[in-house]
C-alpha cells in the first residue's frame, strides 16, 4: 500500500476519498469508450456526498472504481491518504449499497444484518450487540426475527443499509437505492438516509440521477456529464449559481436568455438582454464572459407584472400546481419565458391567457453561463 503525503483539505475538513486525474476506458482500438475523461474531486470526511448525472455519464463507474469493483485505466484513488487504486474489494474499509438489495431470502432480518460481521469473524456478543444497534438505528427491532421476503420494500432497503452499516467502515457507497420505492416511500428514505448519516458520521456516496433527490440530501454535489465532473458545490450553488449550460439546464426548471455583455467587473457582469434592457448577472469564478453570452433565470427568481419590466410578451399557458402557478409568456422579438409564481388563497395570479406581460426579473437573478 503506498502512503502519500498528508490529505489535501476541503473547506477545513479532511479528505475521505480522493480521485486523482482518473481515466476509466473500457474496450480497445477505435470502438473503446471513455467512461471517465481525468476526473479528480475529494469527499470530504462525515459529509453525504452525491454524484449526479444522467445515465451513462460516468457516475457509477466512478462509485466502482471506489469500491474496488473497477480498477482505473489512469489516476489514484486515495481513502484517507492511502492509495487503494490496486485493492480488491474485500481489502478496502468500503461497503456498498446497490440498486438490488441482494438480501438472502431465507434468512432474518437480524441474520442478514449479521452476516458480513461473521464473513469477518467478530465475536457473537460483538454481533449481537452491534446488530442490536442497527435495527435501532433503522427502526427495524420488531421485525429482527422475520425473514426478508416478509417484509415492505423500504424495510428491505433499511435492512440493506444496516447491514452495510454494520461492520463500520470508512465509507458507504449508495447506487440509486430508492430508486425501486414510489414516491412517497423516497421522499421517506430520504430523510432517513440524511439522518442515518449523520448520527454514524460516516462518509456517504450517493449515486442518483434525480436532481431533486441530489438537492435534499447532500451537502455537495458533483454534477457529471459524459465522463466529466462538471461543477461541484453545495445544492445551493448548484442550483442557485449553475456555472455550465447542462447544470442549469439539468437541475431543475431555467430560462435562458441570449444576452450582450457590457461590461465585466469580477463575479459580476452588466448585460444587454434582446429587449435592450440592461441587467446585471453573477459570473463564476474563473469565468471571463465576453461578447455574447447566455444567461440563466430560475422561474421563480422573476415575477410577471402587467407593465413594465426588462421583457415583455404575451401569455401562452397559464398552469395551476396548487402551490404555485406557473406562466408561460412568449417573448416579444422570439423566445420564451416562464414565471413560477406562489399561490395565494384569496387571489388568482392574475394572468389570463392571451394577455400582455411584463417581466420583472430580480436582482441578482440572472447568471452567465459557461457555454
Amino acid at each position: 500500500m503506498h502512503l502519500v503525503p498528508e490529505p489535501q483539505q476541503a473547506g477545513g475538513a479532511s479528505v475521505a476519498i480522493e480521485a486523482r486525474s482518473i481515466v476509466k476506458t473500457f474496450g480497445q482500438g477505435p470502438t473503446a469508450l471513455r467512461a471517465l475523461d481525468n476526473v479528480s474531486v475529494a469527499i470530504r470526511e462525515n459529509e453525504f456526498f452525491t454524484l449526479l448525472g444522467p445515465s451513462g455519464c460516468g457516475k457509477t463507474t466512478l462509485l466502482r472504481l471506489i469500491a474496488g469493483f473497477e480498477y482505473p485505466t489512469e489516476g489514484a484513488i486515495l481513502l484517507h491518504g492511502d492509495d487503494i487504486a490496486g485493492l480488491p474489494p474485500f481489502k478496502r474499509p468500503v461497503n456498498t449499497v446497490f440498486q438490488s438489495y441482494a438480501l438472502f431470502p431465507h434468512l432474518t432480518v437480524a441474520e442478514n444484518v449479521a452476516f458480513g460481521l461473521e464473513m469477518l469473524g467478530r465475536p457473537k456478543d460483538e454481533i449481537a450487540g452491534r446488530v442490536s444497534t442497527m435495527l435501532d438505528l433503522v427502526h427495524l427491532r420488531e421485525l429482527g426475527n422475520r425473514r426478508t421476503d416478509q417484509i415492505s420494500g423500504g424495510q428491505a432497503q433499511r435492512v440493506a443499509l444496516a447491514r452495510a452499516l454494520a461492520p463500520s467502515p470508512k465509507v458507504l457507497l449508495l447506487d440509486e437505492p430508492l430508486s425501486a420505492l414510489d414516491y412517497k416511500l423516497r421522499k421517506e428514505m430520504q430523510i432517513e438516509l440524511k439522518r442515518m448519516q449523520h448520527e454514524t458520521g460516516i462518509t456517504f456516496v450517493f449515486v442518483t440521477h434525480d436532481q431533486e433527490e441530489a438537492l435534499t440530501m447532500s451537502d455537495r454535489i458533483a454534477v457529471m456529464s459524459k465522463g466529466k465532473i462538471l461543477q461541484i458545490g453545495s445544492p445551493w450553488d448548484i442550483y442557485d449559481k449553475p456555472a455550465d449550460r447542462f447544470v442549469a439546464d439539468f437541475i431543475g426548471e431555467s430560462n435562458f436568455l441570449a444576452a450582450t455583455v457590457v461590461r465585466a467587473d469580477g463575479g459580476a457582469a452588466t448585460v444587454r438582454l434582446g429587449s435592450g434592457k440592461e441587467i446585471v448577472a453573477s459570473v463564476a469564478e474563473g469565468h471571463s464572459p465576453a461578447a455574447e453570452v447566455t444567461v440563466v433565470v430560475r422561474p421563480e427568481h422573476a415575477s410577471a407584472v402587467k407593465g413594465g419590466g426588462q421583457l415583455s410578451g404575451t401569455v401562452e399557458n397559464v398552469v395551476y400546481f396548487g402551490t404555485d402557478t406557473h406562466i408561460h409568456v412568449k417573448l416579444d422579438g422570439g423566445g420564451a419565458f416562464t414565471v413560477r409564481q406562489q399561490n395565494s388563497r384569496s387571489q388568482s395570479c392574475g394572468f389570463d391567457v392571451g394577455d400582455r406581460a411584463g417581466i420583472e426579473i430580480s436582482d441578482d437573478a440572472a447568471q452567465v453561463l459557461r457555454d
